[in-house]
């Protein structure tokens, strides 16, 4: 395996030696980065065009300058990169560092819920193929598919951020526009759901009688203008989250594991008051310490339980312990709510339709985080919406694959519990052909979303690229190519290795 890295690698740097010197070459002859100044009506013409010319080192031929260009990536080895700089002057690895904050801000999370999300639909789907519910899920996955991402965030953009900040004004719900709400949701449960007839119409109903409970509590409370969740919301989530995980990982026969679930429930209900003050003081760091330490108690909660499979009482304890984490923290996002809507700088519009974050905002971590989560939730719905199609897509025929297998079916008359089926044969086995998919998209988060950040003006990697393709620029354009084609390369070697992780009759001889 080693070896074989190692001779993935070697082969990586050829393949990228040469694709890097035919685009340098390529966007070299694509105009003419003079072009501007040599229409230009400025009495030091001159003067800016013989500048410019020894920046980008015009006069020596373009294969040779690329070698030079080389010669300053090669000293990154050495501690001292050297990318070269822009027509403007500014070092392209300040540029690349600040695009890929952006892009990373942006496509970060977009990605990840796409997978997730993405993943679990195909999954259902496949387990209830040809009922209401994967008809739903195919019918929504070819929508979002099909449509353009600019016209979905111009949607977003009206719907999500202006209908909503105007809606702020004044949060409460009629009760005409409640019950037609209410009954859409009914009428999806109800085509969503599977079984008997008298099944789906008492989906539909729990649909209706829920959509409009909650409609009218958050309309009566003006939980919009002042969310919270505290220890009544936190209490039925997190059981809620407990069953879940006991579902997934041990199966509910497995009490002692959903004993594990359930004593983090207890431990991050005890703690929300104390851990408050603290909250108070937080900074990036400190959440994220606070969401292993929840781990790693919920770890040693479901070995303590015991039972006859400690690992699954240790994993249950572990995410219901994360789950809690999250909630606490998402209760004091909803805390600082308030005071972030009532700023200054905010004026009552908390869903900003454009930029990376709001101008000379000050306050506190729970203020400033606030205002990047608000300002990457349309893009991020946009690329998430878009994206999930194609995995649901894949999961779904991956698993149907699979399912179909004959070991499925020897497992099945053995008395194997269809939770273990579905989990421990059939879902790892479906991974395998999107491993590939998986690891690429990942190691192409780096590249940005162009469309999506002009759109939102996210002044991230696409943009970098685009802007300086049109004006013939090429160290940047290079910066932003050698940057997404390590990743690109780096990945592809990655999907490689996950194959013998998630299917042990793959072997790769050195």
């Amino acid at each position: 395996m080693f070896m074989y890295s190692v001779r993935r690698l070697i082969t990586a740097v050829f393949i990228l030696f040469g694709a890097s010197f035919l685009i340098y070459n390529l966007v070299a002859i694509a105009g003419d980065p003079l072009e501007e100044l040599r229409t230009s009506q400025s009495p030091n013409k001159d003067a800016l065009i013989a500048q410019r010319t020894a920046l980008l080192d015009l006069d020596t031929p373009a294969p040779l300058r690329y070698f030079k260009w080389m010669g300053g990536i090669l000293g990154c080895f050495a501690g001292k990169c050297d990318f070269g700089s822009n027509i403007a002057g500014t070092p392209v690895t300040q540029l690349l560092s600040n695009a890929i904050l952006q892009t990373l801000t942006l496509v970060v999370a977009s990605t990840i819920l796409a997978i997730l999300i993405g993943i679990s639909l195909g999954i259902v789907s496949a387990l209830r193929q040809y009922s209401g519910l994967d008809y739903t899920i195919t019918f929504l996955s070819f929508l979002f598919f099909s449509l353009p991402s600019f016209w979905i965030a111009v949607l977003l953009k009206e719907f999500l951020a202006i209908g909503f900040n105007n809606f702020l004004r004044n949060p409460t719900v009629t009760m005409p526009t409640t019950l037609i709400i209410a009954a859409l949701a009914g009428l999806f449960w109800y085509s969503a759901s599977f079984g008997k007839q008298k099944t789906r119409y008492l989906m539909g109903v729990l649909g209706f009688v829920l959509t409009a409970g909650l409609i009218i509590f958050v309309s009566a409370t003006e939980w919009l203008s002042n969310p919270f969740l505290g220890i009544p919301f936190l209490l039925p989530l997190g059981v809620i989250a407990a069953l879940l995980f006991t579902v997934l990982v041990s199966g509910m026969r497995n009490r002692r594991a959903l004993g594990a679930g359930l004593t983090m429930v207890v431990v991050g209900l005890a703690i929300y008051f104390p851990i408050q003050s603290l909250l108070n003081q937080a900074t990036f760091l400190m959440v994220v310490i606070i969401a292993v330490a929840m781990m790693l108690v919920g770890w040693v909660a479901g070995l303590l339980w015991g039972g006859y499979d400690k690992g699954q009482g240790a994993r249950v304890g572990m995410l219901s312990g994360l789950a809690m984490a999250l909630l606490i923290i998402v209760d004091r996002f909803m805390q600082a709510w308030p005071e972030y809507v009532n700023n200054s700088r905010i004026k009552g519009r908390p869903i900003p339709t454009a930029n990376a974050s709001t101008p000379n905002l000050q306050g506190d971590f729970w203020i400033l985080s606030t205002d990047t989560l608000t300002h990457i939730l349309l893009p991020t719905v946009a690329l998430t919406l878009i994206s999930l199609a194609a995995y649901s897509r894949y999961s779904r025929a991956s698993m149907l694959e699979i399912m179909n297998q004959d070991y499925i079916r020897t497992a099945r008359a053995k008395g194997v519990s269809e939770r273990t089926v579905v989990m421990k044969h059939a879902f790892r086995n479906a991974l395998i052909p999107l491993a590939t998919i998986i690891a690429m998209d990942i190691g192409s988060i780096i590249g940005g979303a162009a469309i999506t950040e002009r759109i939102f003006a996210f002044k991230g990697m696409g943009t970098l690229f685009l802007d300086s393709l049109a004006h013939t620029d090429p160290n940047p354009v290079m910066g932003v190519f050698l940057v997404t084609g390590i990743m690109a390369l780096v990945f592809n070697l990655v999907a490689d290795l996950l194959y013998s992780a998630l299917d042990p009759r793959v072997r790769v001889k050195a």
